[in-house]
């Protein structure tokens, strides 16, 4: 790795100050824009504002796990104003800078593309996303918990897809006693749902096998689960909607028919902002050091 290396962070959450004490000891520099409110021991660890902020040093850019707003906003927990990222930042860094996002909003894209920078989704790496499914199947157990009134031991449970957090909430659901049923939409992810021990289902099931489910989880970001679905639910039943935005409930059907619905975005950082920090300050290292 370069030891010169300068890194900007803009925005962010708990899970950026597990990154920064991961990194801090291996860069010249760290600078972190939208961070007033944070405790940073590290003395190579520079809080800054866009107009004095030397921005000719940063090698590469760290975004907020879920990227900006469509207005260029990156949020952050330790800021009441958060940072508006422009196109006048990223130009004026190194022309061969890189921005790291957890994942890419098309405003992102854009704004990448216009300035002529690299755009690297964190959470395009399957490794990243396995392993942040962890904490997302641990707080989605905790939610689960919470808003019900039964033991998951025993509930009928529907987690709908099969990608990588699927598969690991639908795991733990099962490891702690609920039956699982999964949506899944391709011959083998049936394979590997039976192979599992659950009970796979194609969307033309969804309808008949909907209103038995205490608990339904959604992990695909696409409208699935429609008003007509939502209607057959039972009015004890329980959404929680993983997706991300716009993720993949009819909210306005659920809250209509009186469905206790959660879309319970960002958990890792809820549940587990160390672990969650972790996972993204090892592979950005990483990614660094084969720069």
């Amino acid at each position: 790795m370069n030891q010169n290396h300068v890194l900007l962070i803009i925005g962010g959450d708990f899970r950026q100050l597990e990154v920064i004490r991961l990194l801090a000891p291996k860069l010249r520099k760290i600078y972190l824009m939208g961070f007033e409110d944070a405790s940073i021991p590290f003395e190579n660890v520079v809080k800054v504002k866009e107009q004095t902020a030397p921005l000719h040093e940063v090698d590469s850019i760290l975004l907020p796990i879920p990227g900006i707003q469509d207005n260029g906003m990156a949020e952050s927990t330790f800021s009441k104003e958060g940072v508006i990222l422009t196109k006048d930042i990223i130009n004026k860094t190194k022309s061969n800078s890189i921005i790291y996002s957890g994942i890419i909003p098309p405003f992102l894209k854009q704004l990448a593309a216009e300035t002529n920078r690299n755009l690297v989704a964190l959470f395009a790496r399957n490794d990243v996303a396995i392993l942040n499914s962890i904490p997302t199947a641990e707080g989605t157990l905790m939610l689960a918990i919470k808003h019900t009134d039964i033991t998951i031991h025993n509930a009928n449970l529907l987690v709908l897809g099969f990608g990588r957090v699927g598969k690991t909430v639908a795991r733990l659901f099962s490891a702690v006693g609920a039956k699982v049923t999964v949506l899944v939409n391709k011959k083998e992810d049936e394979a590997r749902v039976i192979e599992m021990g659950f009970l796979p289902i194609f969307e033309a099931s969804l309808e008949s096998t909907i209103s038995a489910q205490h608990i339904v989880i959604n992990t695909v970001p696409a409208l699935i689960l429609t008003a007509p679905l939502i209607r057959k639910m039972s009015s004890q039943a329980l959404i929680i909607d993983l997706a991300s935005k716009p993720g993949g409930t009819d909210f306005t059907a659920a809250k209509e028919h009186n469905i206790q619905t959660l879309w319970a975005l960002g958990l890792p950082a809820k549940v587990a902002p160390r672990t969650a920090g972790t996972i993204i300050g090892k592979t950005l290292l990483e990614l660094l050091t084969t720069e």
